[in-house]
């Protein structure tokens, strides 16, 4: 079974042979700003209950944590960043690898982003995905679990330079984003297992998701 760490690694090389050099290095120190603040010391964590939500999947149904727990025994809620961050259509390519297995374990995935549900449409039909892929507008929710942040400014024209218009993949101004995030949710809706990180190149290996479940 392929690892994501090491679809992560080869995606890495490509860029580096393509970006610049500059834009590495201002890319790498923002992210080391984000690692300073210790931001994920906000985040619920293991033991935390976990915070209740009704949110649009990609055709506008409204899919709620309860209802998910109601239907199965756990609930694996994953928050990424959207369609436009390479790192997170590698971890969503991934899970969909294992999206067979989290369900024979009485899982259910749900990814989230504050992307439009236009935009999670797209992502999901682009990838195959088969699990729900719902659009946290405003990030109204990743702040209830505290995972959010400003995107730095000096990375802004970064992204535009990419072809990377957040504020239009969100329909909203203010460049918030979540940390990648995972959390596994028993019945009781207690968090059993989470992965929070700062550096959005880092993510959560699905292998793990599957052995705290078992």
């Amino acid at each position: 079974m392929s690892r994501l760490i090491d679809a992560i690694k080869e995606y890495q090389v490509g860029f580096r042979k393509k970006a610049p050099k500059e834009v590495q290095d201002i890319m790498l120190q923002a992210t080391k700003q984000l690692e300073k603040m210790h931001l994920s010391q906000n985040a619920l964590t293991v033991g935390a209950r976990a915070k209740a939500f009704t949110l649009p999947n990609a055709v506008g149904n409204l899919v709620s944590l309860d209802d998910v727990l109601d239907k199965n025994d756990f609930a694996i809620v994953s928050f990424y960043r959207g369609a436009w961050c390479a790192y997170c259509n590698l971890e969503l390519k991934a899970l969909q690898e294992r999206n067979d297995e989290f369900k024979a374990l009485g899982a259910q995935l749900i990814a989230i982003s504050p992307q439009t549900p236009d935009a999670s449409l797209s992502t999901q039909e682009k990838h195959n995905l088969q699990f729900e892929v719902l659009s946290d507008a405003q990030n109204t929710v990743a702040k209830s679990y505290g995972l959010v942040f400003s995107l730095a400014q000096e990375l802004r024209p970064i992204y535009l330079s990419f072809g990377i218009d957040i504020p239009a993949s969100n329909e909203e101004e203010s460049y918030e984003l979540p940390m990648p995030a995972t959390y596994v949710i028993n019945k009781e809706k207690t968090i059993i297992f989470s992965y929070v990180n700062e550096d959005y190149t880092k993510r959560c290996e699905p292998q793990d998701i599957i052995d705290i479940i078992k």
